[in-house]
């Protein structure tokens, strides 16, 4: 398998609360999050590439030379002279956040336009990663094509990690979000879901009728999360419970989900061991949550 972890999504301009009353300017997003975090977890022996679209403006610029500073492999973006990026504001309560968007045109709405740029950066990874915002931001065809170039690079040997990471505002309608959702689970040896979502959008009771339906729907691997409660991890011949240590200084739960599939995957990926991956999930989310903002720096997961 090649040593190569591709994350797919919409990186975005982030304007995050500082405490003061006024807002710092970042960059992140559901899968550059991820990204971000599996490059602190894995060694160099594994390249981390990021796939979108950006602009040609100087906003675009600067967020590819952030990406480059993480250490982050740029070479699969693509650049549209028509479009530009996102933006969102992060609103805090009580530590829990919520979104303000600015993205309707961004340019990573075209990321899967060009089939054969896709699939040719999708040949090249050993574990694609990608989520339920990576599809909602697409168009009918845009996921077709996607979901087409990820069937083939899994049948030449790519794995593949996926968090549904449920948006409704972001799709057509709730049955479209489903079922393209479900859909794309069946193609994935990993799936991540926030058991919140899966209560909200699908219906589910407990945390194991959400692994019941990906697994259902062909995925090797399922891990619920559920915030500070208990995460369930199946596959078709094993399942297990894990709780994690509370974390009583919660700040801020931007990227907690992000962070835990991070950690997660990156030992998974060097190990196959899952106790100690959902420990190293655990681990990293819980540090995320006691700072501000998406991204930490290496001097604050120490």
């Amino acid at each position: 398998m090649p040593s190569t972890f591709l994350a797919i999504g919409e990186c975005m301009v982030e304007m995050a609360p500082t405490g003061e009353g006024t807002f710092a300017k970042g960059f992140a997003g559901d899968t550059l999050n991820t990204a971000w975090y599996v490059r602190k977890s894995l060694s160099q022996d594994w390249a981390v590439s990021y796939l979108t679209a950006v602009g040609n403006d100087q906003i675009s610029e600067e967020m590819i030379a952030f990406l480059d500073g993480a250490g982050l492999a740029t070479d699969h973006i693509q650049r549209l002279n028509d479009r530009t990026i996102g933006l969102y504001l992060i609103q805090l309560k009580e530590g829990e956040r919520s979104f303000a968007y600015w993205r309707s045109q961004s340019a990573a709405r075209c990321l899967a336009d060009d089939a054969v740029a896709l699939s040719t950066a999708m040949d090249t990874a050993g574990l694609i990663y990608f989520s339920g915002i990576t599809l909602g931001i697409l168009s009918p065809e845009g996921r077709q094509t996607f979901l087409s170039s990820l069937a083939a690079a899994r049948q030449k040997g790519a794995r593949a990690a996926f968090d549904p990471n449920l948006r409704s505002r972001l799709w057509e309608d709730a049955q479209t979000m489903r079922d393209c959702v479900t859909e794309a689970a069946g193609l994935c040896d990993f799936v991540m879901p926030s058991f919140e979502d899966e209560e909200a959008h699908f219906g589910d009771k407990i945390p194991s009728e959400s692994a019941d339906r990906y697994l259902a729907a062909g995925a090797k691997m399922i891990v619920v999360k559920n915030g500070p409660q208990e995460v369930i991890v199946a596959s078709e011949n094993d399942r297990r419970s894990f709780r994690p240590d509370p974390v009583r200084n919660v700040v801020d739960t931007t990227a907690a989900g992000d962070s835990f599939n991070a950690a997660f995957l990156a030992e998974y990926l060097v190990s196959g061991d899952v106790d100690a991956s959902v420990a190293a999930g655990a681990r990293l989310a819980g540090t995320v949550i006691q700072h501000r903002g998406a991204l930490l720096e290496c001097r604050e997961l120490a």
